[in-house]
């Protein structure tokens, strides 16, 4: 027009589009948007979001319920509650620092003075989020919290891809993603601790390795190396990844073929052993991740299957009920080793057996280690290929995870740490 003003003349008769029309235009306008993503990142953001919601919600009117209420936290746990407090007013946001995320936050605000609990925990997770905080103005409470998320969104999508080119279609990858939420403590997930920066790490690197694109393998498995001390044995599985790739042959034409290939896998022990030399050029020691878990927490390397009958048969309750979870995991693994193969069933043993060779100190934390035995994911898909066997299973596991969830919330009963 000549004064310069425009006029919507879309509706017919010229006239302007009702709040209806623009409604569905909007709508329109978004469902082209949504149908440009490609569909695995839609069903990925959609299991992101749906969890963050869910937990959001449930977790805030969990700790609403049980303010006030005697006992909760015990006492030994009150300094917890204020420490929370301290990183944020948000409780959705405040409940997911916990446990050893103080730590974490600690070990990213603090400069590395070679004391021994600066050795404590591999810290590639703290100086990601120390790197992190300078752009978000110093606040490594909130870094940590945005890697261990974007690692969780990054773990669905590789889920994804590995569920394709280990059960062969679309549908079972789905499923494997899905339980993948669903599993008993997969809430911790979002928490800010280092389930999800490992478990991704460790999705990319079979990711890769069953595309044969091992360069990434190494680089990704260096990080991985670095990222937690079971990290290293990872090497093991994928080298078997290898192995299968050429039909496990011996011959001297194959063993060049596997030097070739797989020298990348090298780079996932030099992760720890990077880890091990900044501890010798910091501390002075190269066994300081050693020494401070023996000082701190009184763990040491054990027989892991001594480990595992002492919390069935010597421990009390709840270290035989962690443990029957640990047993549940082998038991399921094995039963379905056909069908995901041996490299995936090593890892799984790997992933729990790992653990259980800290000693009884680790039965406070074996749920939450678990998490890292993702082929169990596998071979549930695999079994839950009816629609009534999906949604029962994932129903069951939706309800357990919520009672761990609120369980974990509480601290009431130093369950889950």
């Amino acid at each position: 027009m000549a004064d310069g003003t425009t006029q919507e003349t879309s509706a017919p008769g010229g006239r302007r589009p009702g709040v209806g029309e623009r409604v569905d235009r909007l709508r329109a306008r978004a469902g082209g948007v949504a149908a440009r993503v490609p569909w695995r990142w839609r069903y990925v953001l959609a299991l992101f979001v749906g969890a963050k919601v869910v937990f959001a919600v449930l977790g805030v009117v969990a700790l609403a319920a049980w303010d006030g209420v005697p006992g909760a936290p015990p006492a030994d746990e009150a300094g917890m509650r204020t420490a929370q407090e301290a990183i944020s007013g948000q409780r959705w946001i405040s409940l997911w620092f916990a446990w050893d995320a103080l730590i974490y936050d600690h070990l990213a605000r603090q400069p590395v003075t070679g004391d021994w609990d600066d050795f404590g925990f591999p810290l590639l997770y703290p100086f990601l989020a120390r790197a992190l905080a300078v752009p978000l103005g110093g606040h490594t409470a909130l870094a940590l919290l945005l890697i261990a998320n974007v690692a969780f969104l990054l773990l669905l999508y590789y889920a994804l891809r590995l569920g394709e080119a280990v059960l062969g279609d679309d549908a079972s990858a789905r499923r494997f993603t899905r339980y993948l939420v669903l599993l008993p403590t997969a809430f911790l997930f979002q928490a800010a601790l280092t389930e999800s920066l490992f478990l991704c790490l460790a999705l990319a690197a079979f990711h890769y390795a069953e595309q044969r694109r091992w360069l990434l393998v190494g680089l990704v498995g260096y990080f991985l190396g670095l990222s937690r001390s079971i990290g290293f044995l990872v090497a093991v599985p994928l080298a078997l990844v290898l192995l299968r790739q050429h039909r496990y042959r011996p011959d001297p034409r194959s063993t060049a073929r596997y030097l070739r290939d797989g020298w990348p896998l090298l780079l996932i022990p030099a992760g720890w052993l990077t880890f091990m030399a900044f501890c010798r050029v910091t501390g002075g020691d190269w066994f300081a991740y050693k020494h401070a878990q023996e000082k701190g927490w009184g763990i040491r390397v054990q027989n892991p299957l001594w480990v595992l009958w002492h919390g069935l048969t010597g421990g009390d309750g709840r270290d035989a009920v962690r443990v029957w979870f640990a047993v549940a995991v082998l038991v399921v693994v094995l039963a379905g080793a056909r069908w995901i193969g041996l490299p995936y069933v090593v890892y799984a043993v790997l992933t729990v057996l790992g653990p259980l060779s800290m000693g009884p100190p680790v039965y406070k934390s074996l749920l939450r280690y678990l998490l890292a035995a993702f082929p169990v994911g596998l071979v549930l898909a695999r079994w839950a290929r009816h629609a009534t066997a999906d949604a029962w299973l994932g129903a069951v596991l939706a309800l357990l995870q919520g009672v761990l969830f609120v369980v974990w919330l509480t601290y009431w009963t130093h369950f889950i740490i």
